[in-house]
């Protein structure tokens, strides 16, 4: 997979017997997939799609401009990921991120590697941020206060929940105790 794809969507089931798919958007606006000039899936084969209804419903052209057939078209391509370069999306605004950004930063606490992010979940209460290891550390402001973009390299402080007192280590800031 190139390293300048970010995934924007995800084709579902098929909808109807005329070759119509359910697509998954992650972009903040769906319509902006119909924008863009290719989507290209896992196999680089380039997409386009048009939205034809309600909830996601879309029809996929393949590079020549072929929709898909039929429903048995439609449920070979279930679970297609789709991607845009990098460059044909817009800069993200300050403080906010493309998970594919964060992705292989290195995360250190006391000066100590953590490991590198591997993945990064949002499943709508909150993003968090899983290391090398299996560790996971939630992303917000107080567990990681910094991002190093040009060096690659985010700091993290684990909750005292997470790191436990004895993996805070010497001079790590305390988590303030919950007042009663």
């Amino acid at each position: 997979m190139r390293p300048d794809l970010i995934l924007i969507g995800v084709v579902g089931r098929p909808h109807g017997v005329r070759g119509l798919v359910r697509v998954h958007s992650y972009a903040d606006d769906p319509a902006a997939l119909e924008g863009f000039k290719a989507l290209v899936d896992d196999q680089g084969r380039n997409w386009s799609l048009r939205w034809r209804g309600a909830d996601g419903v879309a029809e996929l052209r393949d590079a020549q401009g072929q929709a898909l057939a039929d429903r048995t078209a439609a449920q070979g391509v279930v679970n297609t990921r789709l991607y845009v370069p990098r460059d044909a999306l817009p800069e993200p605004e300050e403080e906010e991120f493309y998970h594919a950004d964060l992705i292989g930063m290195e995360a250190r606490e006391n000066g100590q590697s953590l490991g590198r992010v591997i993945m990064v979940h949002d499943y709508g209460a909150g993003a968090s941020l899983e290391l090398a290891g299996g560790m996971l550390v939630p992303f917000t402001r107080a567990c990681v206060p910094e991002i190093d973009q040009a060096n690659r390299v985010l700091t993290v402080i684990r909750p005292v929940e997470v790191a436990g007192e004895e993996g805070r280590g010497v001079g790590s800031p305390k988590t303030p105790e919950p007042s009663a």
